[in-house]
């Protein structure tokens, strides 16, 4: 472990671990009361409107819990931003990742909150309120479900791999679309079969628990890849941009897979990239 891991592991608490994902679970009650089996909203406006009640619906409860768990640490407004914070403790939270999911009446959304410090996740809690799981992370302190370790994949056969990427945000521009295009070409090819959903983290935390082994997304929205990134890497994946560096907040593009199967990976995306 290096200095600045064991620095970032001893300023993370258990109790404060706990406090965040008491904030969370209780934010998820929120959220859960709100959904449907059914999908509410026809025309976009009603679609939207739904979004944005649900994100406020969440945030009321979760906001000021969270600020007061880390006193100084400051809060990311838009979700969907990308790209370096300021230095410090920021708060990147998705009050419903997955909203679009949950506005239909399907089954793949959760609440995230993440202390991302100096661009890179300290902390993280994923709670699916359907299920009740809680995934966490701390950094140095390896990634958990209800409390039991996590591990990624053990594959090295890309041939074998189940693979995964997906739509950042709506209304991304054409060349990120048929780069995603081109990418799933490619790996139907070279893998075995390749998922194409929303939310990133959904998918995320398959790759930290081994049910996946490799998910890219050529984006940069940080809400949906901060919590995902700290989960694989301490579940040991390797988690890099697309032109194989080291990822951070700060990173354009985006990979997180079992450590058998990354530069396979890389190496059939970097030319797409």
């Amino acid at each position: 472990m290096s200095t600045a891991t064991a620095t970032a592991t001893a300023a993370v608490s258990t109790t404060f671990l706990s406090e965040v994902t008491a904030a969370v679970q209780s934010a998820g009650l929120t959220l859960l009361d709100r959904f449907t089996p059914h999908a509410r909203g026809v025309s976009m406006e009603e679609v939207v409107a739904e979004i944005y009640a649900n994100d406020d619906a969440v945030l009321a409860v979760l906001r000021e819990p969270l600020l007061r768990a880390r006193p100084g640490s400051r809060w990311a407004e838009d979700e969907l931003a990308g790209g370096a914070l300021p230095a410090g403790e920021w708060w990147v939270v998705d009050p419903a990742e997955g909203n679009i999911n949950h506005v239909h009446g399907m089954s793949d959304w959760a609440v995230t909150a993440t202390l991302v410090r100096d661009d890179h996740p300290v902390l993280t809690v994923v709670h699916l309120p359907l299920t009740g799981d809680t995934y966490t992370a701390v950094a140095g302190g390896g990634a958990h479900l209800n409390g039991h370790p996590l591990k990624v994949s053990a594959k090295a056969d890309l041939g074998a791999a189940l693979i995964g990427t997906g739509q950042a945000k709506p209304g991304e521009d054409e060349a990120t679309f048929r780069r995603i295009g081109d990418s799933v070409t490619a790996m139907l090819i070279n893998g075995l079969v390749v998922r194409v959903s929303v939310p990133a983290t959904m998918q995320l935390i398959h790759v930290a628990a081994g049910r996946m082994d490799a998910f890219w997304q050529f984006s940069d929205v940080r809400s949906g890849l901060v919590a995902g990134a700290l989960l694989v890497s301490e579940a040991g994946g390797t988690v890099t941009d697309l032109a194989g560096e080291a990822w951070s907040t700060a990173s354009r593009d985006f990979l997180a897979a079992a450590p058998g199967l990354h530069q396979a990976t890389l190496d059939i995306l970097q030319p797409i990239a």
